[in-house]
């Protein structure tokens, strides 16, 4: 976590919180030490620079942070688009998988195509049209809610040693 504020929600559920930041080593190999897993979630750039650096730059540190810390496992918050080969605004992702793929550790890739948040603007307009039944259950909820979906828990599992990818 970045701010220790909004990390109180989490440490209310449970979670042990760190403060860390994502350019600094030191403060991740604390945060990730002893953990039974890591969620990686990069705070987007939209305006990189070209080739990259920044992303490069976060993937070695990334890298170094988790070979020395050694959690039991990763998952990494990427993009659909990370996959391909013409360089874009989500090449970012791809340097950075890059970059950690290849570990001692069990490493996930998430390619979330759309996120159920996202769909909370539709649910009302296709309940008022009498096509709710068109979303599942946590969508139509994600939408009473304001777009959260109300899980606040998940798990991801691995092979030992294992890259995988994920597309939602």
């Amino acid at each position: 976590m970045r701010d220790a504020i909004k990390g109180r929600a989490w440490s209310d559920c449970g979670c042990e919180v760190v403060l860390a930041t994502i350019e600094n080593r030191a403060s991740l190999v604390a945060a990730f030490r002893e953990a039974e897993g890591v969620f990686l979630l990069v705070p987007p750039n939209f305006d990189p620079l070209p080739e990259f650096p920044e992303a490069q730059a976060i993937g070695e540190t990334l890298r170094t942070a988790l070979v020395e810390a050694n959690p039991a496992q990763v998952v990494y918050l990427s993009t659909i688009g990370a996959q391909a080969k013409e360089s874009n605004l989500l090449t970012q992702h791809t340097i950075i998988e890059k970059a950690i793929s290849g570990l001692p550790i069990p490493v996930t890739f998430l390619r979330p195509a759309w996120f159920m948040e996202n769909s909370s603007w539709d649910v009302a307009p296709a309940i008022a049209a009498g096509r709710d039944s068109e979303f599942p259950a946590t969508a139509r909820q994600a939408g009473a809610n304001g777009g959260h979906s109300g899980h606040r828990e998940g798990r991801s599992r691995t092979a030992s040693g294992g890259v995988e990818a994920v597309v939602a």
